[in-house]
């Protein structure tokens, strides 16, 4: 029997990606895709509105009528749209407004289903949840502190909707938070966030192919295969394996690289770039959604930048003819210095007028910057190892014993993480094994209490909502966060000292850059 899938997103990367994928399984996925009616959407849906096995549903995320209708009669949703940097970026109280917006409505159009029970939801999270996680760090997975990175509106909203989709009451939904993805407009990127990343930090890319094959398997997998109970109601780190785990340097060298521009040390200089509160890690635990649904393509890294450069106009590509690469980045650095001076986002723009707030969260101090090689004979470049198999030498404590069983995990567990956390339970009974049911704990920190299901706290990483995520608490208060949260301290310490005391204010960082509704 065919299966009935309402997919979100579909005109951004991933989804369009996801929907190509569907769309050669005519015979066992009907596809119901949501998207704004704009003059660009219309153009590029026009083919398949006559697809027998197709459905446009004309709306946005905030249009509740739309998501119903998308809702009603699937059997699958696939919450991959929203609003990203870097227009979430420019766009915060805007992104605070439809990302959390658009899961509360689909989470409500699910449980008004008479069958709400038989549909499963997937949304569709971030990396940029769990922020910096430079080397000792650098080795993630499901359970880490949540840590939105000062300044990052789009990760706080994400982490928002992820909380509304996980205690929801959706009886089978599963998070998988996407890394960075690689699709061939990449190479038309040209914003001031590109210095906003640290040389030496690290991520495990994910492909936009990879991530299509990874929607559809889903489906396929689950409504067709043999996907097991267990795979539902957990987290997962999407990212494409070994191959895909990069420093930022050397996806610079790979990513210039392939259109003919040469090394990044003939573009930039190295104190262009930040040196932290930048999201980035490589996943300890990034093989085990794919020994599930089977996504992943076997492709070198270096292939498949070539592949992208293939993809794009001709005159991205025109440097590669170009014999004398040292001249054509010396034409080109003015260029690129340019774009690191940009006014309120450029890093040297931070750096000419000593922007407090933007050098304390991305540096330190202004001596840190200072002390930033200026060029790049005595800059060190990092290379960690790739193979998860030294991922263990870098696992950060959960707080509870992880070796037991969930069947077994129960109010004395939960006690053991509250008090990693600084905190307490309030709740004086669970039943053994039930991670849904919301229990009551008690923020050390701020003092309040607050509800959360065990799976939320122990297999999310999520924490208290009062003083824990900015836009709730109105600021970044991670120094004082960390002086009485052990969990948090392992993702904070390691570039901080506890003599700080930072306090970056939510609405005063972005006042002038969109007015507030």
């Amino acid at each position: 029997m065919k299966k009935t899938v309402f997919l979100t997103g579909g005109t951004g990367n991933m989804g369009w990606a996801a929907f190509q994928e569907m769309l050669k399984h005519p015979d066992k996925i009907n596809i119901k895709l949501l998207a704004r009616k704009s003059e660009k959407n219309q153009k590029l849906l026009a083919p398949y509105e006559f697809y027998s096995n197709v459905e446009i549903v004309w709306g946005d995320f905030m249009e509740y009528d739309a998501i119903l209708k998308g809702v009603t009669g699937a059997d699958y949703v696939l919450h991959v749209g929203g609003m990203v940097s870097p227009a979430a970026d420019y766009k915060p109280y805007s992104t605070q407004k439809i990302n959390p917006g658009a899961a509360a409505n689909i989470c409500k159009a699910v449980l008004e289903q008479p069958n709400a029970d038989e549909i499963k939801v997937c949304y569709i999270g971030t990396v940029a949840e769990t922020g910096d996680r430079n080397v000792p760090i650098h080795w993630g997975r499901c359970g880490d502190p949540i840590k939105v990175s000062v300044y990052d509106h789009y990760a706080i909203s994400k982490v928002l909707a992820e909380r509304i989709f996980v205690e929801s009451g959706i009886k089978n939904w599963v998070v998988m938070r996407q890394s960075g993805i690689l699709y061939p407009d990449l190479l038309h990127n040209m914003e001031p966030i590109m210095y906003h990343v640290p040389l030496n930090g690290m991520l495990e890319w994910c492909t936009v192919e990879d991530s299509g094959r990874l929607m559809c398997n889903l489906v396929l997998e689950d409504g067709f295969g043999n996907l097991p109970e267990e795979f539902w109601n957990s987290f997962y780190n999407i990212g494409s394996g070994k191959e895909f785990r990069l420093t930022n340097f050397e996806f610079e060298e790979l990513l210039l690289g392939c259109i003919g521009l040469g090394s990044p040390k003939t573009l930039f200089d190295p104190n262009w770039f930040t040196t932290k509160n930048f999201h980035g890690q490589y996943y300890a635990d990034g093989d085990k959604l794919n020994d599930y649904l089977h996504f992943r393509e076997d492709i070198t890294a270096k292939d498949y930048f070539d592949r992208m450069a293939q993809q794009v106009d001709f005159y991205f590509r025109i440097p590669k003819y170009i014999p004398t690469k040292k001249l054509l980045g010396a034409a080109a650095k003015p260029f690129m210095k340019k774009i690191a001076q940009t006014k309120k986002w450029g890093t040297l723009d931070w750096i000419k007028t000593k922007d407090p707030d933007r050098i304390s969260a991305y540096y330190g101090t202004y001596a840190d910057w200072e002390a930033i090689p200026k060029d790049w004979k005595h800059f060190v470049l990092n290379s960690p190892e790739k193979d998860s198999s030294v991922a263990d030498l870098y696992k950060l404590d959960h707080g509870y014993d992880e070796s037991k069983p969930v069947s077994e995990l129960g109010i004395e567990d939960m006690q053991k993480a509250a008090e990693f956390r600084g905190g307490s339970v309030v709740s004086k009974k669970m039943k053994k094994g039930d991670m849904r049911t919301k229990l009551v704990w008690k923020c050390g920190h701020c003092g309040e209490e607050f509800e959360a299901s065990p799976t939320l706290i122990l297999k999310g990483g999520h924490w208290c909502p009062h003083c824990y995520l900015p836009g709730i608490g109105k600021a970044w208060n991670y120094d004082e966060i960390a002086k009485s949260n052990p969990f948090f301290a392992q993702v904070w310490y390691t570039n901080h000292t506890k003599e700080e005391n930072n306090v970056y204010e939510f609405d005063r960082i972005f006042d002038g850059w969109e007015a507030k509704k």
